[in-house]
């Protein structure tokens, strides 16, 4: 990651062992937050600082040691009021132990305890809006501590702006800055044939027929239903809809779309697959890929990684997506649970050529490798710091 510091970061660096930073979340398991959480650590090194992140554990945990960051190990996931008590007299026990320098909270419940321990310590507080948290009057208290950092980022525009309408932050506070897809991960170069065979394999997917992939945990404001509905109104049988994600425990969910898929005569052309271990092999074999979630998505790292894949993107007209899709370059925008609109705009992508679909390919490669690496979210966010540090 040598593009991530700035080398002012490194000057000092060099001198002496750099500052210290604890990054706090409920759990390290497999998730958006997670990973953006094992990414700064591994730039935090990179540039000669120090990294430690304390959570409840979780799958991601042996990832911070692969990057040379210190797990501790609290129950942050808890959002009993006097376990958080104590998780704040915890986190201000390792930030003196430790020597940490600044503190950045990644959710609410944690959040709450590490601004406790943050301001009995006199440490830097940052935390970052990875959503539109709910306001209603019952929940605005608990979710405003996230606007309560000495910095705070929002990972799009869209939510720079609800933080500032409905937490009042003001800009002196604020930074915009998009989360990163791993540019060499999600590289098509990279993806050999047997990748995409052995998961075409998996899935039992047809040669001949074209494949519309929906990414995502099934849960309802992910919109797989409106995609069935879509494909109801495209009515065709020839392609193969894939959508890829576990259900959580939704079995009930799992259930009510397999319904639907037969009642609309879809059994052969819907299928619902667990998680994926490979996901860009399976962006490679998608014609299309649909982001239709209901509710606006705080940044919606699918369209993101399916750009950089080279596959033409359709989301939906809100939150994130609209800073990441480009209408007319490199995918559509349809509106948010409109069935009709989708199914017009996945007429469109299956219809591409071939010269259609390089060109789409080439300008959502180029949109990302611009505006959305790991890199460089992880240089604006280590400059966030730095200002808090001088």
């Amino acid at each position: 990651m040598e593009t991530v510091g700035q080398s002012s970061i490194r000057s000092g660096a060099a001198e002496a062992a750099g500052p210290l930073v604890l990054q706090v979340l409920p759990a390290m398991e497999m998730g958006g937050v997670e990973r953006g959480t094992v990414q700064i650590a591994g730039a935090l090194g990179a540039v000669g600082w120090r990294a430690v992140v304390a959570s409840a554990g979780g799958l991601m945990a042996h990832d911070l040691d692969r990057v040379g960051a210190q797990h501790v190990q609290l129950p942050l996931q808890s959002k009993r009021p006097l376990r958080m008590l104590r998780n704040a007299d915890a986190l201000a026990e390792v930030i003196n132990r430790l020597g940490v320098d600044l503190v950045h909270a990644r959710s609410r419940a944690p959040a709450w305890s590490a601004l406790s321990a943050a301001r009995r310590t006199n440490t830097p507080f940052v935390t970052t809006f990875h959503s539109p948290y709910g306001h209603n009057w019952l929940k605005h208290h608990y979710n405003a501590v996230m606007a309560k950092g000495d910095r705070v980022i929002a990972i799009s525009e869209f939510l720079a702006e609800h933080a500032r309408r409905i937490y009042k932050v003001d800009d002196g506070r604020l930074s915009t800055i998009h989360r990163g897809v791993d540019v060499e991960l999600f590289d098509p170069a990279r993806v050999s044939a047997e990748r995409m065979i052995q998961t075409s394999s998996g899935w039992r997917l047809d040669d001949d027929r074209p494949v519309v992939m929906l990414p995502g945990r099934l849960t309802r404001w992910k919109g797989q239903a409106v995609l069935i509905e879509a494909l109801a109104l495209l009515d065709r049988k020839d392609i193969c809809c894939v959508l890829v994600g576990g259900d959580q425990g939704r079995e009930g969910y799992r259930a009510e779309l397999e319904r639907l898929a037969d009642r609309l005569q879809l059994n052969e052309v819907v299928r619902l697959v667990d998680h994926c271990r490979d996901m860009p092999a399976a962006y490679m074999l998608a014609d299309v890929v649909v982001s239709a979630s209901t509710d606006p998505e705080g940044f919606g790292r699918v369209a993101v990684e399916a750009q950089a894949m080279g596959r033409p993107v359709i989301a939906t007209d809100h939150g994130g997506a609209r800073e990441t899709v480009r209408p007319g370059e490199t995918g559509w925008l349809v509106p948010p649970g409109d069935a009709r609109a989708l199914a017009a705009a996945l007429d469109q992508a299956l219809a591409l050529d071939r010269a259609a679909r390089q060109r789409i390919a080439e300008a959502g490669r180029a949109n990302v490798l611009e505006n959305f690496t790991v890199s460089l979210m992880c240089r604006r966010t280590l400059e966030v710091y730095q200002s808090l540090l001088t």
